[in-house]
């Protein structure tokens, strides 16, 4: 499967096969995920949780996403590439939301940029499709909005936030979004609007019943350990190994047995 996939095979994806998307923050990670049948290749503003240590993502910046996509790009020759755009960057603006947009798609050479909200963009969104920039949604748990949000909690649990956030989908829909993240959401509110849309939703925490899942790539092979979300299946623990073979060099170096005759 080698040919590159765009927004339009997202798109036609909905309802035939199932979408699966992970993060990567740099070229060997991008390379890897590239080189299996993973459709989305996220860079996430989560590089500030699990690459930079950061408490949250507010603190993650333009220069940040950018040089962090950039280095992805390099190692991403099919998959379709979408970059978050950082806190504040879509909030100054038309014209600023723009630029900020068109840096990460010409600067960091993504496919397509993702924001957090619902209706309340929904103008925002339409202004970047019409200049031209493919965009991805993103509701439910928006991280950037945690100081708003009060943690990390399943959100659309009553029936005024299952409804608003339906209508949300619906906006972001008609706004212009290929494709929308549906973040720690109940599933069966999920379900809903996964079928009350014509583009595709990808799921994190949200139910099967999307039509494509997303995880941060660090998580799934327990490279980041210091918080575990609950939705995450551990495929590997690259941690012990990494951990393992440090304590071995380390130990032979100390001991002189490294180097050998063959270093």
């Amino acid at each position: 499967m080698n040919k590159k996939i765009t927004t339009h095979t997202i798109r036609n994806m909905k309802n035939k096969k199932r979408i699966s998307m992970l993060t990567a923050y740099d070229y060997p990670m991008a390379k890897i995920i590239d080189e299996s049948e993973c459709e989305m290749i996220l860079v996430g503003d989560s590089l500030g949780n699990v690459v930079l240590g950061y408490e949250n993502t507010t603190h993650v910046t333009m220069e940040d996403m950018i040089h962090h996509s950039k280095a992805v790009a390099r190692g991403t020759k099919r998959a379709l590439i979408v970059t978050d755009m950082p806190f504040i960057s879509y909030h100054l603006g038309v014209y600023e939301t723009i630029k900020n947009a068109g840096r990460i798609i010409s600067e960091g050479n993504a496919n397509a940029v993702k924001l957090e909200g619902g209706s309340e963009i929904a103008a925002t969104v339409k202004a970047i499709v019409q200049a031209g920039i493919p965009v991805v949604g993103h509701l439910g748990l928006t991280p950037q909005h945690i100081n708003q949000l009060g943690g990390y909690f399943i959100q659309g649990k009553t029936t005024e936030a299952a409804e608003k956030m339906i209508e949300d989908a619906k906006a972001l829909e008609k706004s212009g979004v290929f494709c929308i993240v549906l973040e720690c959401v109940p599933k069966e509110l999920a379900k809903i609007i996964t079928e009350c849309i014509s583009i595709p939703t990808i799921g994190i925490g949200a139910g099967k019943e999307c039509d494509g899942q997303v995880l941060v790539s660090y998580d799934i092979i327990c490279l980041f350990s210091d918080y575990v979300p609950f939705f995450v299946k551990q495929y590997a623990e690259i941690n012990k190994d990494i951990k393992k073979a440090v304590d071995q060099y380390v130990n032979e170096v100390r001991e002189g047995e490294f180097p050998d005759e063959n270093n």
